[in-house]
């Protein structure tokens, strides 16, 4: 098999690393899933990075719910992003993975701080980077971090996977059981609409530039690599 980008974001939520069964905030078997997909990935010699969500520590709605301030409730979702970003990395090094946490929060005692051109550094060498603290900065969400580093180390692409959901829909298909997919799209299309399958903000950002989205069901952890490799898997976002 032959890789179509040299170098990707993967954005996993954080809601995908839980145990829906015992409601613990981590889940090994899938922590392992992911690890396997990643080292199948770096052995095509793709470049990868990942950006990780909270959902599964934080959420905030909770913070709201408890009157917390937006701006400290983000923040603490950010700390989430590196529980789970030290977690992934445990995952990929039983793989036999080289990795690095970075963070846009400086906790040097467990991680690395985010330098651009030491990520891009650490991805040439062949490591595979895992972005944590979200973007810094309260306000925004960790797709906007996504399309922020993919914009910083020159990423071909930006991997989306969902949960049990096959691609960008038409409509909410927890309203519309009837909604159809969309194989293709522009971000313009995306903003105009509507459709909340990413911030609308990282897709403004991404209006412009010729980073491709791929939004496509990760229960099915082959569909990463069939995307990978150039198979019409999913939804496929650009810039026309």
């Amino acid at each position: 098999m032959k890789a179509i980008y040299k170098t990707v974001i993967l954005k996993i939520s954080g809601e995908s690393l839980a145990d829906n069964v015992d409601r613990t905030i981590l889940d090994h078997n899938k922590l392992n899933g992911i690890a396997k997909i990643v080292a199948k990935i770096s052995a095509l010699g793709i470049q990868v990075g990942v950006v990780v969500g909270a959902g599964n520590i934080w959420r905030g709605k909770l913070a709201e719910s408890v009157g917390i301030e937006q701006a400290t409730g983000d923040y603490m979702g950010m700390l989430g992003t590196v529980i789970n970003a030290m977690a992934l990395q445990s995952a990929f090094e039983r793989q036999g993975l080289d990795t690095r946490v970075m963070s846009s929060i400086s906790i040097p005692q467990v991680c690395e701080a985010y330098i651009r051109r030491k990520a891009i550094h650490h991805l040439e060498e062949g490591r595979v980077v895992i972005f944590g603290g979200g973007t810094g900065n309260p306000f925004f969400t960790t797709d906007t971090t996504a399309t922020l580093r993919a914009l910083e180390i020159g990423a071909d692409a930006i991997l989306m996977g969902k949960n049990g959901v096959e691609g960008v829909l038409d409509s909410d298909p927890r309203v519309n059981k009837d909604a159809k997919l969309i194989e293709k799209l522009s971000y313009h299309e995306l903003v105009a609409k509507q459709l909340g399958v990413m911030d609308l903000t990282a897709a403004a950002m991404l209006e412009k530039s010729d980073i491709i989205t791929h939004v496509f069901n990760m229960a099915d952890e082959e569909n990463l690599i069939k995307v990978l490799c150039g198979e019409k898997i999913g939804s496929i976002i650009t810039k026309e």
